[in-house]
């Protein structure tokens, strides 16, 4: 056998071998490392879409790669090949110049199509408005008059912390759960508006197949149909500062009915929040809900045992606002003061109480009264 002919049979291999190689690892990354179709009509338009784009682009990729390994084979120095001199061509040119038009054109009648469905809002069943805080989330259901918090859930926090010896891996979706789930009703249009209170936040859920800027002083807004029961989770995709990784989000979709019945729920808890906001509450009552509250609010940047972070966020243990005139701390938790958010429109009169309670008794602290709700409305 000749030494030509047993190159081009190693040749030969190597290509049949490169071409099954390129086969199974698109398989594998069209099942492992590809996108999610969703659970919405708009996720699977834009799954749809990535596909066609895709397989253009693949296709494309192989009559170039192609072309280019059969010239540089064919064209190759030890036969003899010499390149042509030329300068201009104007059928390449208009040819070079007119194929890609034609493929940008078939690939943006897809997505145009796509992005003026994601555009259609309006004839939606229900509206919820979302706000991104530093670093949670509000969820208000404007036709239910139901309004909550979401944040990081208490297991995944109180990992996080450093030195909590705690090990990550035993936590149930570390870093993905909440407090609060968003609950939602499956096969009914939801209008979902975006905004901010402090910096820009990004609300993503990939399931859902889109994800919204969430700016202060402006909202966004688009549209959503949960098309099967589950949960679903994302995160904040904007950077918005020092515990930006730490706010998730969770949506539960439900059937109809049992939406009903959670709305009810709900509605029953803020009622009973309602109503203890105007009850006398023990100490031991305040110290237990106080401490739940701090770990869920303030632990982020005063850290779990008051300590603080040193340049940054102030230390709470043995802080002179904390031992000072319950007044003084009640108005600056209220309004806020240079880094420190205000907390007036975040957490509920009983909420307030409990955590300045725990703070006033805690880490050494020597004021050791206890604040009551009514006082925190008097000072709103």
């Amino acid at each position: 056998m000749s030494v030509d002919k047993l190159k081009q049979i190693v040749l030969g291999v190597t290509a049949v071998s490169l071409f099954l190689m390129s086969g199974i690892a698109l398989a594998d990354y069209m099942n492992v490392l590809n996108l999610t179709e969703g659970v919405t009509p708009t996720s699977k338009m834009v799954y749809s879409l990535h596909m066609q784009i895709l397989y253009i682009v693949t296709v494309i990729g192989i009559l170039v790669f192609s072309v280019m390994c059969w010239s540089i084979y064919h064209h190759r120095k030890s036969k003899g090949a010499v390149a042509e001199q030329f300068h201009h061509s104007t059928a390449a040119e208009i040819t070079w110049t007119v194929v890609p038009i034609l493929i940008l054109v078939l690939m943006a009648i897809p997505a145009t199509k796509a992005l003026v469905f994601m555009e259609q809002t309006g004839d939606s069943e229900m509206t919820i408005k979302v706000t991104g805080y530093q670093w949670k989330w509000k969820y208000d259901y404007l036709d239910e008059d139901i309004s909550f918090f979401s944040a990081l859930a208490q297991d995944s926090n109180d990992a996080r912390q450093r030195g909590s010896g705690i090990d990550p891996n035993t936590v149930d979706n570390y870093l993905l759960d909440v407090d609060n789930r968003v609950v939602l009703p499956i096969k009914t249009k939801i209008r979902i508006l975006t905004t901010a209170a402090d910096v820009i936040h990004d609300w993503w859920v990939p399931a859902l197949g889109w994800k919204r800027d969430a700016i202060p002083g402006f909202i966004n807004d688009n549209w959503t149909y949960i098309e099967e029961p589950g949960v679903y989770r994302g995160k904040c995709a904007e950077l918005c500062g020092k515990d930006h990784g730490f706010m998730p989000i969770v949506v539960e979709a439900v059937s109809k009915d049992e939406y009903v019945a959670w709305v009810e729920e709900q509605k029953s808890i803020q009622l009973a929040a309602a109503a203890g906001a105007d009850k006398e509450w023990t100490k031991e009552e305040l110290l237990e809900k106080g401490a739940a509250v701090y770990a869920a609010n303030c632990a982020a940047c005063h850290m779990a045992e008051g300590q603080g972070i040193e340049g940054l966020f102030p230390a709470l243990k043995g802080s002179a606002i904390v031992n000072g005139p319950a007044s003084e701390i009640i108005m600056q938790v209220l309004n806020g003061k240079n880094m420190m958010p205000a907390f007036k429109d975040q957490l509920n009169d009983v909420d307030l109480a409990a955590a300045i309670t725990h703070e006033r008794n805690s880490w050494g602290n020597t004021a050791a009264d206890i604040v009551q709700p009514a006082d925190i409305k008097a000072a709103r």
